[in-house]
């Protein structure tokens, strides 16, 4: 009987939980649907409707045509191979991802999982120790003198940073060990001096790549979206809320002609240097798509993951993050999709 009792709570704790996640994506939605009809004009109610019908022949609910009618709004018509991002989150992620792909939030494993050079990593610290990439605990006293050996400017990034936030920037005369202490687990990184070529949109700023790597059911891995983030002219780090949005060709590595606010009006150059896009290429392109493929086939149980990558002013590749669980799909699929339409994830079923 007890046991009834608690499955009985959890099923409905579920649903509860469900119920909201859907809630927020079709409201989240709404509010970008109403942005790209204030752009570029009321969307064609034909595609409207095509999205809304996909949404329950093909995922089986309507809770998914809120990101269709988005992605139909914004391309000016409808193409079937679509994932809807809260399609994504709630049947993808847990069936092609489980637990393994929550690992990412925690940075200090990285390069126990991927042992190598790509990240800029210089020291962790996690429950209550600080240690190197090799696991070596550093003593407090020796921690400065550790993460500023080969740096003159470091970052702090909490486990679980996202959209910009739990990021901290930090030197030799303002580092205290103690205030790292105070807020929780997290990667010290060194500052990237970025390619010149981002220091041309925004200096002050590290522009970073996001890439979506798969692993299809033969296990191959491949690169199916790309676009480079930059932030504004004020910004110490690229911020969700005001950045600027490229699509990158895949094929070539060459910037879109137009690039996106975070309200998904286009912009044909950077809002506060005036550099245009058309006709740029992102440099060491090459190098950035084989770093995310030999990475990804270190895990290749968790079957999608986003790579931010970082280019420094040598051309090397940096992997600033990976992120294997709900890495965010809609931005990609609205401006290059469908990304992922060979692959038959709307046949997946959700996991109970």
């Amino acid at each position: 009987m007890v046991l009834d009792v608690e499955s009985a709570i959890r099923k409905s704790l579920k649903q509860v939980a469900h119920y909201r996640f859907h809630r927020d994506h079709g409201a989240q939605a709404r509010r970008v649907l109403q942005l790209i009809e204030k752009q570029y004009g009321r969307a064609d109610p034909a595609n409207l409707k095509l999205a809304d019908v996909y949404a329950r022949e093909v995922f089986g609910d309507g809770v998914y045509a809120p990101w269709l009618r988005v992605y139909a709004a914004f391309r000016g018509t409808f193409k079937e191979g679509w994932i809807p991002d809260n399609f994504y989150g709630s049947v993808v992620v847990p069936k092609l991802q489980g637990g393994y792909g929550k690992i990412s939030h925690l940075k200090p494993i990285a390069r126990l999982i991927f042992n190598g050079d790509e990240f800029p990593d210089l020291a962790y610290f996690a429950n209550g120790l600080f240690f190197t990439g090799q696991s070596d605990v550093i003593p407090d006293h020796e921690v400065k003198e550790v993460v500023f050996r080969e740096s003159d400017r470091v970052v702090f990034k909490l486990d679980g940073s996202r959209r910009g936030n739990g990021v901290f920037f930090l030197d030799r005369t303002n580092f205290d060990y103690r205030m790292i202490r105070s807020l929780g687990n997290g990667v010290i990184q060194k500052f990237i001096i970025q390619h010149s070529l981002f220091n041309t949109f925004a200096s002050k700023s590290v522009a970073t790549l996001r890439f979506t790597t798969v692993v299809d059911d033969l296990g191959g891995i491949s690169v199916r979206a790309c676009f480079l983030r930059l932030g504004r002219e004020q910004d110490t780090h690229v911020q969700t809320d005001h950045e600027i949005c490229v699509p990158v060709n895949l094929a070539n590595g060459e910037l879109d002609r137009e690039g996106y606010m975070s309200d998904w009006g286009a912009t044909e150059a950077h809002p506060d240097s005036g550099v245009r896009f058309s006709g740029l290429r992102i440099p060491a392109f090459d190098q950035c798509v084989a770093t995310v493929l030999g990475l990804h086939k270190k895990i290749p149980f968790v079957r999608c993951v986003g790579w931010d990558i970082a280019v420094d002013a040598d051309e090397k590749v940096q992997v600033m993050e990976w992120n294997g669980e709900h890495n965010d799909v809609k931005f990609s699929e609205a401006t290059q999709g469908p990304c992922f339409s060979d692959l038959k994830w709307e046949r997946l079923k959700i996991v109970s």
